[in-house]
């Protein structure tokens, strides 16, 4: 009784963020993914619109007509900016280990192939970021988690499925400027909103994905 009536008190908040992504989701154009060059810069676009739009998609659901004025708070924002940078990283963590699972079961390469492929296109992307001001004391530690995460990674055991996408929902769930008790009501079905988003992304990937031109660039 007691999960019906907590899930009964948060449908709102998931009809809300449904409503949200279909509204902000962009149809993307094909294009071909060839080299590490175009898997960067899928990992950048991708996980910047999953992230952005889960984080604003949830503050927006919960505040209703008052999100206006939360921009109007300085310390409201810095949490925000925080928020998005955190769960901009574990989002480009995700992708990055979905698409060298995907990498390597499209040609078989080696896991030294496939790990230098994503290595030097997540690496680009952080590259390319840097270390923005308004990130927090914590996001160095963030990217390096990244980092250590595709070293570690054994390709061969990522299936095409939602078993790579594990750092973005609990990411969101955990820096959201939100009150805990709030977030605690809504987790799941905020995490299922995060995995919701990536059904999208999993399907351009494996469209426009072209593995063995990709592992072909490498010397």
């Amino acid at each position: 009784m007691a999960k019906i009536l907590s899930f009964f008190r948060s449908l709102p908040i998931f009809l809300g963020l449904i409503r949200e992504y279909f509204g902000k989701s962009c149809a993307s154009q094909r294009t071909s993914i060839t080299d590490s060059h175009g898997v960067a810069h899928f990992l950048q676009t991708r996980s910047s619109h999953v992230g952005q739009t889960s984080l604003y998609g949830y503050i927006r659901t919960r505040a209703g007509t008052r999100y206006p004025d939360l921009f109007e708070n300085n310390d409201y924002v810095v949490s925000i900016n925080i928020a998005k940078w955190q769960v901009w990283v574990a989002c480009l963590s995700d992708l990055s280990l979905y698409t060298g699972g995907l990498i390597s079961a499209r040609t078989g390469a080696s896991a030294g192939m496939v790990r230098s492929v994503i290595k030097t296109a997540a690496a680009s992307v952080l590259d390319e970021v840097g270390d923005p001001d308004d990130a927090g004391d914590q996001f160095a530690a963030s990217r390096e988690r990244l980092l250590k995460r595709i070293s570690r990674a054994d390709w061969a055991q990522i299936i095409d499925g939602e078993s790579a996408f594990s750092e973005s929902p609990e990411a969101l769930v955990k820096w959201a400027p939100i009150i805990d008790t709030l977030k605690d009501l809504d987790s799941e079905i905020v995490k299922n909103s995060v995995r919701f988003r990536w059904q999208e992304v999993r399907r351009d990937l494996r469209r426009d994905l072209d593995a063995e031109a990709i592992i072909a660039t490498l010397p």
